[in-house]
């Protein structure tokens, strides 16, 4: 049975898509990762019948650097800065003004035998997520908040294609490793090992998450 396709558009102030090779001074990529983008597309409508694949990311806005500071204030301090009580300042390398045109596809779930992990029925079928998808998306009823990476980063538009956007042609990178997902399965997955994808381009303002090697961490 064919995926069924999904799209939306997606563009807010600031976004960090993180690179795990930064540490403890989160550098962004200049794309949403697969992970990143399965999560926004989940935010909207998450059924445990169906598994959403993201497929295509679309640059719509110039690619633009920005240091972003903040005070942490979390159990990853170190044992005096917890003793005392004070914070740790953490410094990234965040996004500015983006805009992305995300695409993906829906299919079933399927177990290790290849069948789908629920039974078929019409309230949970991938053409049934597909329109309720659709609804929810342009009703604005979401699952969740989505966010732009982290998740004090809110968009400032969710929702179907917007006439006034256009690709940014002029945005052409190479990425060496990709985080793909943290997890062992698909969907409703456990943590486990990481996989990338290598040799990912931007080109033309266009990324397809499905070309590219997989590897694992």
């Amino acid at each position: 049975m064919k995926p069924y396709p999904l799209q939306l558009e997606i563009s807010g102030p600031t976004a960090l898509w993180t690179r795990p090779d930064t540490g403890s001074s989160p550098v962004s990529h200049v794309a949403p990762t697969f992970s990143a983008v399965k999560g926004i597309f989940e935010s909207i409508l998450r059924w445990k019948s169906v598994n959403v694949r993201p497929t295509r990311c679309e640059i719509c806005a110039p690619v633009q650097f920005h240091r972003y500071a903040f005070n942490y204030g979390g159990p990853l301090r170190k044992s005096g800065q917890m003793k005392d009580g004070t914070s740790l300042q953490i410094f990234a390398q965040a996004l500015i003004n983006v805009c992305y045109r995300l695409h993906a596809e829906v299919d079933w779930n399927r177990g290790p035998n290849g069948e789908p992990a629920e039974s078929p029925d019409g309230q949970c079928a991938p053409h049934a997520y597909m329109d309720a998808f659709q609804r929810r998306l342009e009703r604005g009823r979401w699952f969740c908040t989505p966010c732009l990476g982290w998740k004090e980063f809110a968009p400032d538009y969710v929702g179907p294609f917007r006439d006034g956007t256009a690709l940014c042609p002029t945005e052409n990178h190479v990425i060496p490793a990709f985080l793909e997902m943290v997890f062992d399965q698909p969907q409703n997955g456990q943590r486990g090992s990481e996989t990338y994808l290598r040799g990912v381009r931007v080109k033309n303002g266009v990324l397809e998450y499905k070309h590219g090697e997989h590897d694992h961490a």
